[in-house]
């Protein structure tokens, strides 16, 4: 099950552990990723607040965490490759938090709704 929040964030989750990263529409709009700043293991996000940030050649966005949870890994192979988010934004998670209320899922946009969002932000 992947969801989404509007600031175009996602959340894969597998049990209670959440793969947290960007959607390929973000990615696409970002162009060339060339750093991601991101917090540390043991580190807590907050649903709805940032969490880090992510550098293109074209802009910097915040990053907003899609549920609560403590970090229980940082995709290191981002620090020396940030463009591994524009290859495959899905597959190169940024952060895996252990979720602390799984009910935040709720929340969020399915893939229906996200790519109902992508569509109108294109006109």
């Amino acid at each position: 099950m992947i969801k989404y929040l509007p600031s175009h964030e996602y959340v894969k989750v597998d049990g209670n552990i959440a793969y947290i990263g960007i959607s390929p529409y973000a990615a696409a709009q970002l162009g060339n990723v060339v750093y991601v700043d991101m917090p540390e293991e043991g580190d807590d996000v907050v649903a709805g607040e940032d969490f880090g940030a992510i550098e293109s050649v074209k802009a910097a966005s915040d990053l907003f965490a899609p549920v609560s949870g403590a970090v229980i890994e940082a995709n290191e192979h981002l620090i020396d490759n940030p463009r591994l988010i524009n290859e495959d934004p899905l597959a190169n998670w940024i952060i895996k938090v252990e979720m602390s209320n799984p009910a935040e899922l709720d929340n969020l946009l399915d893939e229906e709704a996200y790519a109902a969002l992508c569509a109108s932000e294109k006109h």
